[in-house]
């Protein structure tokens, strides 16, 4: 699956930094953008909220809600499987 400018620029991003070069972390590299894909994907057929008004004018949860979160679910997982050390952000007093 051909991933988007976006996710392949985070994809060759992550595979320099920590010179992922095996076959599984590549594989689940690719799995982590691939969802990461399907997640906007789901977000942009949203258009901007996880809620739509019904038929009948009664606000309810847009169904791309869910497949958003399964995306960025998935797309997690697949990144903690490759166990990388990623320093939190250092805060200046």
């Amino acid at each position: 699956m051909d991933l988007s400018d976006e996710a392949q620029k985070w994809h060759d991003k992550i595979k320099k930094e920590y010179g992922i070069r095996d076959e599984p972390g590549l594989l689940l590299l690719q799995t982590a953008f691939e969802a990461f894909d399907e997640m906007r994907k789901a977000q942009k057929e949203m258009n901007g909220t996880p809620v739509y008004t019904d038929r009948f004018d009664q606000p309810k949860p847009h169904p791309a809600a869910k497949e958003a979160r399964a995306a960025r679910s998935q797309m997690l997982k697949a990144l903690k499987a490759l166990n990388l050390e990623i320093d939190p952000p250092k805060i200046e007093n």
